[in-house]
């Protein structure tokens, strides 16, 4: 075919807006002269469209890799514009109809197989008992401490949110230049609910362990009356009205909204349109995403806590780099309402933060459903800071352990396992095609953002390389819907899978960066908790990004030190023994104190 994909794009759509009128006259005089009682048929409608070649066909099927014989692309072409050109009519045709970013599609993904019961019996959740420490006489002691002993100082009322809020706007301004992971710092809103916090405080009406704490929200979470970008440049100046489901329930809780942290550019990687978000850790490298900001800002000390959010990997990366704690919770925890939509069947918000027991403290106060996600569910969530973990059988993966992305910190918490009276059990899955489930990722991404790409909106973003969303979204209007619903078949036989193997363990340890783990566990909806084991040395930096010879990664000599995380993968709403499970690791590891020197 002498013609380009954009050029028949192109033509498609003149073709089409000239077609309308013929075509409503068209289908009336079928009306007029169609014989009583007939039903109707396929490939009796009227011609719309461009004309198609078998020429086109047979360029087609090299983007779908299907072959049709000469005679059967004759039959395609001439039938064309009468059987399959109209689907496209919402998009094309005279009778447009644009689709608001809040309608889900009618499928929803039910992580929990029919038959399957899921989640604890009840609701518990038993804190560590500890006493407050004495409070740091520095400032920089206070704002890396734990969530933990934070709402303990403030619930004691040996530190005021005030101060506390002070100490962390000043370190937002003062070290964002280094990291970029600030896009709108809400001083004035701070300083109010910090205020706010510490009179209800001393009229005791404390509300919990979250009230005063100073937190960080990725920029894809509506606030009112302050700019959600998104990351992204076509959004930098949107302002909600209201404020998304998570926020509400972090502001009832009495935490204090600080920034506005980074995203790459709706959800992808750590570039914005502010420039590169950085590892505090090393600060030549990316901090990984798309949660960028919330991984910088929580391992600097920079912020109480942070909410990030998860696709296919988006909380877990940049935890593992940044070296601190990120929480996905399975797929309909934590409700989405007034959050970006990258991909309904996908996304999650989960809790930042430094240490495990802080993770659990933010997902109790964002759980449960709300009407404005039809995906979000009620659960429940047992946890016990003290229970024991003694028997508790950990799968793994034995192959996955011996080769890369696995470290000598992955194979020592494999060994931890034994030492806390953990089973270690060797686990497996089959040899599937796990990347072909990212057909689902892509072609619904691409429909949440449809106008942005088909407008041109796209070509605004900073990344403009091959494994950027423009791109991406580009080719993703050229996915075969069959292979859709293929992939989506696939998506249930891989959950089948899953549930056999929670049979046989009652966690998953696995190398953080697995790509077959990241890729089902995020389909599937368990959820994965991500913490610091230990330190590896690096003798490149890291990217989330495809190579690019002409942008080559700084090396050093001699390598440098960063941390290195490990993540539980745990059974559907079972969040509790998965928080068990990591806070029993961080405390016999004893890894997570250490601070981005410099910060």
């Amino acid at each position: 075919m002498s013609k380009s994909r954009r050029q028949f794009l192109s033509r498609a759509s003149i073709g089409l807006a000239a077609a309308a009128t013929a075509c409503r006259k068209s289908i009336e005089k079928v009306g007029v002269d169609q014989t009583p009682g007939a039903p109707p048929a396929f490939g009796t409608a009227p011609e719309v469209g461009p004309k198609v070649s078998a020429a086109t066909f047979a360029e087609a099927e090299k983007l779908v890799q299907v072959e049709l014989s000469p005679a059967e692309r004759e039959v395609a072409a001439g039938s064309w514009r009468r059987t399959l050109a109209s689907v496209y009519e919402r998009r094309t045709g005279p009778r447009r109809l644009a689709l608001e970013p809040w309608v889900a599609p009618a499928t929803c993904w039910d992580p929990v197989l029919p038959g399957q019961k899921a989640g604890p019996e009840r609701d518990r959740f038993i804190r560590s008992k500890s006493e407050p420490a004495p409070l740091p006489t520095s400032d920089r002691d206070i704002a890396f401490a734990p969530l933990t002993q934070l709402s303990r100082w403030i619930e004691a009322r040996k530190l005021s949110s005030e101060r506390l809020t002070g100490i962390y706007l000043g370190r937002l301004e003062q070290f964002n230049a280094k990291l970029r992971c600030v896009i709108t710092l809400t001083r004035e809103l701070a300083l109010e609910q910090a205020k706010q916090a510490d009179r209800e405080i001393a009229a005791g009406k404390y509300r919990g362990p979250l009230h005063g704490i100073p937190w960080g929200g990725k920029d894809l979470l509506d606030t009112a009356g302050i700019p959600t970008t998104y990351g992204a440049e076509p959004f930098r100046n949107r302002v909600p009205a209201e404020d998304a489901a998570v926020v509400k329930r972090l502001h009832e809780a009495g935490a204090v909204l600080a920034a506005k942290l980074s995203l790459g550019a709706l959800a992808l990687n750590d570039i914005w349109f502010g420039g590169q978000t950085m590892n505090p850790w090393l600060l030549e490298e990316g901090a990984s995403g798309s949660s960028a900001g919330p991984g910088a800002a929580t391992a600097a000390g920079l912020v109480g806590f942070s909410i990030g959010s998860e696709t296919g990997g988006s909380i877990v990366s940049p935890s593992m780099r940044c070296g601190i704690t990120g929480l996905r919770p399975t797929y309909g925890r934590v409700p989405r309402t007034g959050a970006m939509t990258l991909c309904w069947s996908l996304d999650k918000l989960g809790p930042m933060t430094r240490s495990v027991e802080d993770a659990m403290l933010v997902l109790q106060a964002i759980s449960g459903p709300d009407a404005g996600d039809v995906s979000s569910v009620a659960s429940r969530l047992d946890f016990d800071s003290g229970a024991s973990v003694e028997g508790l059988r950990v799968g793994y993966f034995p192959a996955w352990m011996r080769e890369p992305p696995s470290t000598d910190v992955d194979r020592a918490a494999l060994e931890t396992v034994k030492k806390l009276g953990m089973i270690p059990v060797e686990v497996t899955l089959p040899d599937w095609p796990y990347d072909s489930l990212d057909l689902i990722l892509f072609a619904e991404g691409a429909a949440a953002f449809e106008e942005l790409t088909l407008s041109g909106g796209l070509r605004q973003l900073k990344a403009q390389v091959p494994d950027a969303w423009p791109n991406l979204f580009r080719q993703a209007r050229f996915l075969s819907a069959v292979d859709f619903v293929q992939a989506d078949r696939l998506r249930r036989k891989v959950a089948q899978e899953m549930t056999r193997i929670f049979t046989e363990a009652d966690v998953l340890l696995v190398p953080s960066l697995r790509d077959e783990m990241l890729t089902i566990s995020n389909f599937t909806g368990h959820p994965s908790l991500t913490f610091r084991a230990g330190f590896v040395e690096v003798a490149e930096a890291r990217s989330d990004w495809a190579p690019d010879a002409a942008n080559p990664l700084p090396k050093f000599k001699p390598p440098r030190r960063v941390p290195h995380g490990v993540t539980l993968i745990g059974r559907l709403f079972d969040e509790g023994m998965v928080g068990r499970a990591g806070l029993a690791f961080e405390r016999a590891l004893g890894v997570a104190g250490e601070r981005p020197p410099g910060f």
